[in-house]
């Protein structure tokens, strides 16, 4: 029994770039696929989807080959975990490597960038930092 997907799900996907793996399989939840969307929207992986039915559903994400500039993912964080939750408002967001990343917020309108938080004017739980 996993007690934070969510980082087990950014431990996969860190690992499976690390090694040069192509795409990464996890167990689905409906948390894990906005992520998944969410990194693919930014640009960090090409793609994703779901395979299965009913109870038995996989995530899978497509990561990017790495390049001779480097890696497009070169790190994961979790930030807001089960045991200690991490919110901010809008004038807080952090920028992440100098705005070089992406912060996850979870708003009240869903998942998005902290970027796109920022300009909806929405604050939230840092879900997790991506660069």
């Amino acid at each position: 029994m996993l007690t934070d997907p969510i980082a087990d799900m950014l431990t996969r996907i860190r690992n499976a770039n690390l090694v040069g793996h192509q795409r990464v399989e996890m167990p689905h939840s409906r948390m894990k696929t906005e992520v998944a969307r969410v990194l693919r929207d930014e640009g960090y992986v090409v793609g994703f989807g779901v395979e299965g039915e009913g109870t038995i559903r996989r995530l899978w994400v497509d990561l990017k080959p790495p390049t001779p500039q480097g890696r497009a993912l070169s790190g994961l964080r979790r930030v807001s975990r089960p045991g200690l939750r991490v919110y901010t408002n809008r004038r807080d967001i952090p920028l992440v490597r100098g705005g070089l990343g992406t912060a996850i917020i979870s708003t009240s309108r869903g998942l998005m960038s902290g970027q796109a938080a920022h300009r909806l004017g929405l604050g939230g739980e840092i879900v997790a930092l991506v660069w």
